[in-house]
This record gives C-alpha cells, sequence and structure tokens, in this order.
C-alpha cells in the first residue's frame, strides 16, 4: 500500500507560488526545494510538488496543462470544520487566490473552492459522515 503522495504540478512562477502557499500557512520541505520545484508540505503524507514546466517536462512526454484554462485535476482538502474551511478561505482570499465557485453546504458537507495563482483548483471542505443521509 501506498504510504504517501505526491502530487505534482506545473507553476509559472515557482516564488510566487511559495509565497501564497506560504500565506496560507504551510511550509516546504527544503531538502526537496529548488530553483525548479518545491515540495510543498500539506501534511505528514500529503505533498505537492510545484515545478516550473521545463522542471516538469522531464517527467513526461505529454504537453503539460495550462489550469487556466482546462482543469486538470481537482485537489480536495478536508479539514476539520466548518469554521476552518471558512479560515482558510478568508488566508487564500488575502493571499490573491480567487474563489471558484459559490460554497456549497449540504448539511454533513460543507465545501469551498479556490484557483491558486496558476489556476489549479483546490476544494476546501468539512464533513461529517455520521450525518450523511442513508
Amino acid at each position: 500500500m501506498a504510504k504517501a503522495i505526491f502530487v505534482n504540478m506545473a507553476v509559472s512562477d515557482l516564488k510566487r507560488s511559495m509565497r501564497f502557499f506560504e500565506a496560507l500557512g504551510y511550509s516546504f520541505d527544503r531538502r526537496f526545494t529548488n530553483d525548479e520545484a518545491a515540495a510543498l508540505v500539506i501534511s505528514d503524507t500529503i505533498f505537492a510538488m510545484l515545478h516550473t514546466p521545463g522542471s516538469l517536462r522531464r517527467f513526461t512526454k505529454k504537453d503539460i496543462a495550462d489550469a487556466t484554462r482546462t482543469t486538470e485535476v481537482l485537489l480536495a482538502l478536508q479539514l476539520d470544520s466548518k469554521e476552518a474551511v471558512n479560515a482558510m478561505m478568508d488566508k487564500v482570499l488575502a493571499a490573491g487566490g480567487k474563489e471558484a465557485r459559490e460554497p456549497g453546504d449540504h448539511g454533513f458537507m460543507f465545501e469551498r473552492s479556490f484557483e491558486d495563482p496558476d489556476g489549479h483548483i483546490w476544494e476546501l471542505f468539512w464533513m461529517d459522515p455520521s450525518a450523511m443521509p442513508a
């Protein structure tokens, strides 16, 4: 079984992306960070590798998606509460991210969505599975 996940994604300005995620309270593993890529630490087992296009090209022969024009993936992060979702979204907006769609409140689940500076879509959600309808 897998022990961790490293999501690899292209960013147009690595330093700008690093500043954005640091403003949200995240850090980077400096052992895996240089001028071409940065290891964003989301949790003990979840990482996003932010690559310059040239760095990411080393791993694929396919075209690299421009997340400002096409959706490549939706990244969903579960937070501890509805309040935590709103607090993180406040940080996102203050750091220059933009809300991707209206919030969704389903009773047992609350969600908000944002685009980072490169257009990648991140979902923030809280869920109480015990409150799910049958």
